[in-house]
């Protein structure tokens, strides 16, 4: 089964950058994820138990080392990881 979870991450801490970026540069380091980051949230596409071990892996690493933390996520069964001709356009 495939799952597809969108993360945000909100350290409670002035200095808010260096504790997303570790989470999302961890969340990279597991090849069998396909891991998509923008603006506003970290998106994760994987098998759903390999998803849900990393998750819970990566969130409790996260608040070991940077302390509390919200974390605000969306899971919905199956891959809907885009496509990598989405957003291209019609000549």
């Amino acid at each position: 089964m495939k799952i597809s979870v969108e993360i945000s991450k909100y350290p409670l801490r002035d200095e808010y950058i260096p504790a997303i970026q570790d989470f999302i540069d961890r969340l990279n380091q597991h090849p069998d994820l396909r891991v998509i980051t923008n603006t506003m949230s970290t998106q994760v596409f994987g098998d759903y138990d390999l998803v849900m071990d990393t998750l819970k892996q990566e969130m409790r690493a996260s608040y070991e080392k940077f302390g509390r933390a919200i974390f605000v996520c969306k899971f919905i069964d199956g891959d809907l990881a885009p496509t990598e001709k989405m957003g291209e356009r019609d000549a």
